[in-house]
């Protein structure tokens, strides 16, 4: 005999989401211990990092089936889609700046760095907060824009971290390294954005 769900399948959704969202918090967190704390426990520490990015993939794959085995959506499906796609690409963001940081040899972490890693992970936990209010389509402009306000600081902090290795004079490899670094954690700082566009756009269709 099947397993009873006794969550609405509609709401089922939103409970899949804000998993989702726990999700990408946990991972910014992750990021910036394994930031603070280097070298000390950086492979356990990227190896939890990984397995939230795993996780997230789980939860992406959990969600888009539901929705393609659900016939009438809380919210329009194309829309669905884009929402978990971005909450899976921060992980992924995340994941791949851990990674660099890990495997590019590097003795000691930049401020700048943790920094960005700090910015990651307040980012994140706007963002959750709005997730959390996406069932019954609440007001989120407030964290919105607290969000956007930390993409515009960490476009400033890797802006200023990048000038300040050709600055520096440092070794041409050092430079490569840091800056990739730099990029790949900015990149994880525009996948929160972009997920916040995405979630905007579904409030606005659905107001």
């Amino acid at each position: 005999m099947a397993p009873i769900n006794l969550v609405p399948q509609k709401r089922e959704f939103f409970v899949i989401y804000n998993r989702a969202a726990a999700n990408i918090v946990e991972i910014a967190e992750k990021l910036v211990e394994l930031l603070d704390r280097f070298p000390d426990g950086a492979s356990d520490l990227f190896r939890d990092v990984r397995d939230l990015e795993h996780e997230g993939d789980r939860l992406t794959h959990e969600l888009v089936d539901l929705v393609n085995r659900t016939f009438v959506t809380p919210f329009d499906r194309d829309d669905m889609y884009r929402l978990a796609g971005a909450l899976d690409d921060i992980c992924d963001y995340v994941d791949e700046a851990a990674g660099k940081v890990v495997s590019y040899g590097v003795s000691e972490i930049r401020e700048p760095a943790k920094a960005q890693a700090e910015v990651i992970r307040r980012a994140a936990g706007k963002l959750a907060d709005a997730i959390g209010r996406l069932e019954g389509f609440k007001d989120s402009k407030r964290e919105i824009i607290e969000l956007r306000e930390l993409e515009d600081e960490g476009d400033r902090i890797v802006h200023d971290a990048v000038s300040s290795l050709f600055a520096d004079g440092a070794d041409p490899m050092v430079v490569i390294r840091w800056k990739d670094i730099h990029e790949a954690l900015e990149d994880a700082v525009d996948a929160c954005d972009k997920g916040a566009n995405v979630l905007e756009a579904i409030l606005v269709k659905n107001r």
